[in-house]
């Protein structure tokens, strides 16, 4: 149905995401107009109420989240991923957590690769969160502030599957400088889920997180993060701040960011 350069699975699942995102949206908003709840209302009132992360196979089914199909592509993908990964949720109190848990939980009611663990609700800054942890529980470098819904979905999966194995290639030359980054840089980058150009800085900026450890990303969803907005006067996404470096904006890929990495 769409028409584009690139034709791989995730990229079509990315593109079904969003437009399942965007419907829920106008459902949403019919609903409230109306006043009628719908079965997913009544569902995701009590998963909220529901801290169990053993009743996956439950959510998944019945969250409506993925259908039948999406659910063969992304198998597809995860089955292709050398190594299991820990999808760690940090929730606040705002209905946006009960979204990101739902998220989570159906992916990991896909593979056995995948699992939910989920922290008690706290105070901490930047919540909602899930950061990606390998299976003996270090750090992949990856953590998504929001729900990694819309064109952001795609970039989610393809940062599971860089940082299980055996990931996106790399030229060789490039990886090597990507190794020689011998010093701890933080990036952050600000998205917008409806943005076409933003999956390919943050799937960059994954791939080589998950190739130095030196490297740590946070991407945050602008909407439910206003005040990164104000902090860095955003008028544009992607917006992305290495280190304490001024913003910049605009997309990179593996090459070009792994340049700005090695000049800071």
């Amino acid at each position: 149905m769409c028409i584009k350069p690139l034709r791989q699975v995730v990229t079509a699942t990315g593109e079904a995401a969003l437009a399942a995102t965007e419907m829920e949206k106008y459902l949403s908003k019919q609903r409230r107009k109306t006043g009628l709840e719908t079965e997913m209302t009544a569902h995701r009132a009590k998963a909220h109420k529901t801290q169990d992360s053993g009743n996956i196979a439950g959510i998944s089914e019945n969250a409506g989240l993925l259908d039948e199909k999406m659910k063969g592509q992304l198998s597809a993908v995860f089955e292709r991923m050398n190594g299991k990964l820990i999808l760690e949720i940090h929730p606040d109190q705002r209905d946006i957590s009960t979204e990101l848990r739902e998220y989570m939980r159906a992916l990991s009611g896909l593979t056995d690769k995948l699992r939910v663990r989920e922290l008690p609700v706290s105070e901490e800054a930047g919540l909602p969160y899930v950061r990606v942890l390998h299976e003996d529980g270090s750090p992949s470098g990856i953590t998504f502030h929001g729900v990694p819904g819309g064109h952001e979905f795609t970039s989610f999966v393809l940062g599971l599957y860089n940082a299980a194995g055996p990931g996106q290639a790399v030229p060789d030359e490039v990886k090597e400088k990507i190794g020689g980054i011998d010093a701890g840089i933080p990036i952050t980058i600000m998205v917008s889920l409806s943005c076409t150009m933003c999956p390919e800085l943050v799937t960059a900026a994954g791939r080589i997180a998950t190739l130095n450890p030196e490297v740590k990303v946070d991407i945050y969803d602008l909407n439910h993060f206003p005040e990164l907005k104000d902090r860095y006067n955003v008028m544009s996404v992607p917006c992305f701040v290495i280190g304490e470096q001024a913003p910049e904006f605009g997309k990179k890929n593996v090459e070009e960011l792994t340049e700005l990495l090695l000049k800071r």
